[in-house]
């Protein structure tokens, strides 16, 4: 399981940096993207989430992501055993990718003095607040999410396809059904930079909406193990 877990720390360690990163190079003051809209964030996830399994399936199944991994035991394609080890190599990866966002980014933190911007490169937040339609939101997409891993794992893909594929869904998930919460879909992906926004020393920090924390964690727990009960009884 060593390899699996590097794997995964890796993995979700790049998804932060790419997907964080693009955020950041959108939202922050005085970057070269700035203001390069949603499109671009949608794009970049997608990228983020292709390149970083590309690199961690080399050693695992590549889930990055809480939901997938407990959705997947759920499915009887994980040991229960794994899960917690997943997770936490999935939050630890997720605890370097902000740090190295924040690296990459560290002038135009500085620069930046919206500090809803700055938490907008570490951690989701709604749109329009409203905890029980924001946790249904992040519900519905991350049921999609693995839906579709689950359904992509039945088909015979050449070497790399079905990797460029999820890339795809990712996008599509943002251009789709992003506009509510800006999609987590992923509790580390969200917590573990939640956690970081906290303890990095940002010029302009401000709060980092604990209240809202538990939305992109349990809504997608929730919507992944949808996804695997709704897929065990129809395939």
């Amino acid at each position: 399981m060593t390899n699996e877990l590097i794997g995964e720390v890796l993995g979700t360690a790049l998804l932060v940096l790419l997907g964080n990163g693009v955020v950041a190079g959108v939202v922050l003051d005085k970057s070269k993207a700035k203001d390069a809209g949603w499109i671009v964030i949608t794009i970049g996830w997608g990228l983020a989430v292709a390149m970083a399994a590309f690199v961690s399936g080399l050693l695992g199944p590549a889930h990055l992501n809480p939901a997938v991994s407990i959705a997947m035991a759920f499915a009887g394609n994980l040991p229960w055993a794994s899960v917690v080890p997943y997770i936490l190599a999935q939050f630890i990866g997720a605890f370097i990718g902000s740090i190295l966002v924040y690296l990459m980014y560290k002038d135009h933190y500085d620069a930046t003095e919206d500090t809803g911007a700055v938490l907008a490169t570490f951690s989701t937040g709604p749109a329009i607040r409203n905890l029980i339609s924001n946790t249904i939101s992040e519900a519905i997409g991350t049921f999609v999410l693995v839906l579709g891993l689950l359904a992509f794992g039945q088909y015979d893909f050449p070497t790399g396809l079905g990797t460029l594929i999820v890339g795809g869904l990712i996008v599509s998930l943002g251009v789709s059904l992003g506009g509510p919460t800006g999609y987590a879909l992923n509790p580390a992906r969200d917590l573990g930079p939640r956690i970081m926004h906290t303890i990095l020393p940002l010029k302009h920090k401000g709060d980092s909406d604990w209240g809202y924390a538990w939305v992109p964690v349990v809504g997608p727990i929730i919507g992944g193990l949808l996804a695997a009960v709704l897929y065990g009884l129809i395939f």
